[in-house]
């Protein structure tokens, strides 16, 4: 998921039928924390100028990029058994050096600039390259922080919220990542009344690009639900 894929998803939910509030139904285990940035300014900024509130309601998972993006909303819900938070920033790699050398293979790389073959998983790890992605994964921890903090401010309590932990339904709530336990339909059955209209609005996978989708980011893809249990 990213913003250019869901841009038009998100302009037409704001104005389509001249909605009373967009609702957002979030199961996401993480991602680029630019993408989650992008959709989530992009949501802030069109609510804002419609002057229509945002719900989100998580399912499964919203951690990492998943809970940068509930944190679009004015208020964020969750199941009791939904896992929140994960506020932090991971990078994750191989070694192959070893297989390498095992197996009699020479890696020959050339580059312009000392830096330019920084984290090769095909040579051994070097503690600059570590130093170096440290910083930069602090720069955008530090981000992702200002982002919670912007956008629950008062809400949050407690000591160890951007420590990469996680909670699951009430603990979240207790805590300010969240504002309470309910399901999507009763709670704005409850909000805007009974006779509440939904238009449900989605990306569409066709049966191709189902079927054929890289293996690798399945991998991937599993590896993220993975940390989580699930």
């Amino acid at each position: 998921m990213n913003d250019a894929s869901m841009a038009s998803l998100i302009e037409k939910a704001f104005v389509k039928g001249k909605p009373k509030a967009i609702v957002l139904a979030i199961n996401c285990p993480g991602g680029s924390p630019t993408q989650s940035a992008l959709i989530a300014a992009r949501i802030r900024r069109l609510a804002d100028e419609k002057s229509l509130p945002v719900y989100a309601f998580c399912e499964d998972v919203a951690a990492s990029g998943g809970y940068w993006l509930a944190t679009a909303a004015d208020e964020i819900y969750v199941d009791d058994n939904s896992i929140m938070g994960s506020i932090g920033v991971i990078s994750a790699s191989f070694g192959f050096h070893g297989f390498l050398a095992k197996h009699g293979v020479e890696r020959r790389v050339h580059t312009a600039g000392t830096d330019k073959s920084m984290l090769d998983p095909f040579r051994p790890e070097r503690e600059d390259d570590i130093v170096r992605l440290k910083d930069l994964q602090k720069q955008i921890h530090d981000n992702f922080i200002a982002q919670v903090k912007s956008r629950r401010g008062d809400k949050l309590s407690g000591d160890d919220l951007f420590t990469g932990e996680i909670w699951v339904g009430q603990k979240s709530v207790d805590n300010g990542l969240t504002d309470g336990v309910a399901h999507l339909v009763p709670k704005m059955k409850e909000i805007f009344g009974d006779n509440v209209k939904f238009r449900y609005l989605g990306q569409k996978k066709s049966m191709f690009s189902r079927i054929t989708g890289s293996v690798l980011n399945q991998i991937e893809d599993r590896a993220l639900w993975a940390r989580f249990g699930l």
